[in-house]
């Protein structure tokens, strides 16, 4: 009778989170997708708390103490500038849980002579599990810059990781073959845990976000693998459905870039050779003050917000909010364009605007609003860059040539909010901040656009 229970309990669980996942797809249902997920979570942990295997919850009272210490403060003090990294570290601790299942279940059961369907599944989580913990961490420290951002190559780099990923899908297959051998078990586990340092290094910062997804994608394939190894059927659906969900993220930003998979790993996209290829983009960037783009975007019609990295940084979305209201006070239109891989991770901008109460039907994505852009009186871009660069339309030495960016270049005027006058976080310079029709808000984003606000209020 308990096996039923706790089977139900997981189907029920199992539904709440596909329901979760369904209902993310929408910014307007996203708030309940998580509340799906959340109680799905609850679900999935009374039903194994019911089980017949756990003989001493003591352990599972340190867990819960241990963990509630550590995820309340990810959850409720980090700030949305850092929730990129805070991601891949959560990435890693969920790979380190599967990882350490996985290895105290080979360690029980190697005297027990294993079967090879087990052991391949044990094998195939730890060998994932591994290399994510690493990986991940290596994300984290890219995102946090406690490591440096741009690519870390050497000649013979992607050879190197191949055999050594070769090699520890080699100790993974003589595993299947023998269980028993110990030696192969902890040699794929250490080769694993390099592999994962050695696949991010060369990856560039910008490329993170579709980096921290595919490790989660690994995350939850070594998290179904522990399910098939343990007989847990919630695990084995919820890490199939982490894993694909994961995995076709990556492949869409991947488009969204107009990459191919395999350039975003083994490319090594913003080392310095390549950022220099679109350095020519020369001139003087144009500066405006705060009373006269406020007059600017007083009398402007129609206006679309471009928002980017830089207004997270800033935390600049609620005057952003404010002077879209100064706007449609005088009956101009105003919208939000938002490209796939803005900000540090996908729909960073979308919670960031709906954080600050605009309206869903205002914030549209490039497909929907890229037409749009050539009868705007004023795009606003604050703090994006690479996702308005027009060399990606026009300069084939630019690392960026061929993605899909927002036309902003193509309205009337562009006001650009930019804390100074570098390169932006890829390291390749913008031909759109040296335009015509470009005019440059220095400063940051939060303090300049709460003076244009001021500005727009006393004109009445």
């Amino acid at each position: 009778m308990r096996d039923q229970i706790i089977q139900l309990v997981y189907l029920a669980a199992s539904i709440l989170f596909i329901l979760g996942l369904k209902s993310l797809t929408k910014p307007d249902t996203a708030r309940r997708g998580m509340q799906y997920a959340a109680l799905g979570m609850v679900f999935a942990v009374g039903g194994t708390l019911l089980h017949h295997d756990i003989i001493d919850y003591r352990f599972l009272a340190l867990g819960l103490v241990v963990g509630t210490v550590i995820g309340w403060p990810l959850g409720t003090r980090v700030p949305m500038t850092a929730m990129p990294q805070r991601i891949a570290i959560s990435h890693m601790f969920g790979a380190l849980a599967a990882t350490l299942v996985g290895i105290a279940e080979y360690r029980h059961q190697a005297g027990l002579h294993l079967e090879r369907p087990v052991m391949a599944a044990l094998g195939f989580e730890v060998l994932f599990g591994a290399l994510t913990i690493t990986g991940s961490f290596m994300a984290f420290g890219k995102l946090q810059e406690l490591i440096p951002g741009r690519p870390i190559t050497w000649p013979g780099q992607n050879l190197l990781n191949l055999a050594l990923f070769a090699g520890a899908v080699g100790a993974f297959g003589y595993l299947i073959y023998d269980p028993t051998q110990e030696w192969a078990f902890y040699a794929m586990v250490g080769i694993a845990l390099l592999v994962g340092v050695m696949m991010v290094i060369p990856i560039g910062g910008a490329d993170m976000p579709v980096v921290v997804s595919l490790l989660n994608s690994y995350a939850g394939l070594a998290a179904s693998a522990t399910g098939f190894a343990i007989g847990n059927n919630v695990l084995i659906i919820c890490g199939a459905l982490d894993g694909a969900s994961g995995f076709l993220l990556s492949l869409l930003m991947s488009k969204a870039m107009n990459r191919s998979f395999s350039n975003v790993l083994f490319g090594a996209f913003g080392s310095a050779p390549a950022a220099s290829a679109a350095a020519g983009a020369g001139g003087v960037m144009k500066g405006i003050e705060p009373d006269d783009a406020a007059a600017l975007l007083a009398y402007a019609r129609n206006v679309i917000v471009v928002p980017g990295y830089g207004l997270a940084v800033a935390q600049a979305q609620q005057v952003v909010r404010e002077l879209a209201e100064q706007v449609e006070r005088r009956g101009g239109e105003v919208r939000y364009a938002i490209h796939p891989v803005a900000g540090r991770m996908p729909g960073h901008m979308n919670v960031l605007l709906a954080e600050a109460n605009v309206a869903y039907e205002k914030i549209q994505d490039l497909e929907e609003i890229n037409a749009a852009f050539a009868e705007a009186d004023v795009a606003l871009v604050v703090g994006a860059n690479d996702v308005v660069n027009p060399a990606a339309r026009s300069d084939k030495a630019s690392p960026i040539f061929g993605m899909p960016i927002l036309n902003a270049d193509q309205a009337k005027k562009v006001l650009v909010l930019k804390r100074g006058k570098g390169a932006g976080f890829s390291g390749i310079e913008n031909q759109l901040f040296f335009a015509d029709n470009t005019s440059v808000l220095f400063g940051d984003a939060k303090s300049t656009l709460t003076r244009v606000v001021t500005e727009m209020k006393a004109l009445g």
